[in-house]
């Protein structure tokens, strides 16, 4: 397996059915929100006490935002926006640890757990060691509906066990949910980036392109190589990693606690590494 890290960027709890998703809780506000979204460029704040007050009022709106978009459907203009303020704060809180750190400790109770995870989510994606060497050309496309990947999930927990959640994690930081259409530098190609020589033996006859295959096959490997009952030893099979291992853990337990957090997650934009920086591919306007 390879990883083409295009985010780069399980806790505990009653387990639900694998068919059904987790029902999220009503909103504080159901009532649309009128005030100005987040222009897509605008200033981050850089004191752990404006960051902490920004991310706090930008989560929470997005929280509702999410409880008024049906995930079968297109993701909404303020989710796109919100969802992207929010990512760009995270993303400065991963990169930058003495203010991110500083501002996690200054975030409410609600607010502090998502960002805890997220952000040490993304530093165990960042200490992955990359080949060096030219950086992959990145192909991207539309992702599948967020409600259909869930359903692909679902089926895939239903037949091998493997939590919904995992799966979730490892289409999250592998592909974006699927908008990462190129392969790695290794040769993995897919929403779930596997080798084509793995695919022969766990794809099981499917497309390496299609999501619900890509889903079934990720959860057949994870179960042959030790899933559920040894969850490391099979993602670290699926990516030899402890880091990535960690990270996967991370994004799962967020999104097992609360199913929100994944839509949140997929509807955060693509970056990429260029020899100048990061580069945003996808979304409203250009940083």
């Amino acid at each position: 397996m390879a990883m083409a890290m295009a985010v780069g960027l399980i806790g505990a709890g009653k387990q639900e059915r694998a068919d059904t998703p987790t029902p999220r809780p009503a909103s504080q506000s159901q009532a649309p929100d009128t005030d100005p979204l987040p222009p897509p460029g605008v200033a981050l704040p850089r004191t752990p006490d404006r960051l902490a007050a920004t991310l706090t009022v930008t989560t929470r709106r997005l929280r509702d935002a999410v409880q008024r978009w049906d995930p079968a459907d297109a993701v909404p203009r303020d989710v796109t926006y919100l969802a992207l303020h929010h990512q760009r704060m995270l993303r400065l809180m991963t990169d930058r640890r003495a203010l991110g750190d500083a501002t996690v400790a200054r975030l409410p109770a609600d607010v502090r757990g998502e960002a805890r995870d997220t952000i040490l989510g993304r530093r165990q994606l960042a200490a992955i060691p990359r080949s060096p060497g030219k950086l992959p050309r990145v192909r991207i496309a539309s992702a599948a509906p967020a409600a259909e990947l869930r359903r692909h999930y679902a089926e895939a927990q239903r037949r091998f066990g493997v939590h919904w959640s995992v799966l979730a994690s490892i289409n999250f930081v592998e592909s974006a949910f699927g908008r990462v259409r190129s392969a790695s530098e290794a040769g993995a190609r897919g929403p779930m980036q596997f080798l084509p020589a793995t695919w022969r033996l766990y794809g099981m006859g499917g497309d390496i392109d299609k999501p619900r295959d890509a889903i079934l096959a990720a959860a057949n490997y994870l179960r042959r190589s030790g899933a559920p009952e040894d969850l490391d030893r099979a993602l670290f099979a699926y990516n030899p990693s402890k880091s990535y291992v960690r990270a996967i853990r991370r994004f799962a337990k967020r999104m097992r606690i609360d199913e929100g957090a994944f839509l949140s997650y997929y509807a955060w934009q693509v970056y990429v590494l260029t020899p100048d920086g990061s580069r945003r591919l996808t979304g409203p306007g250009r940083d």
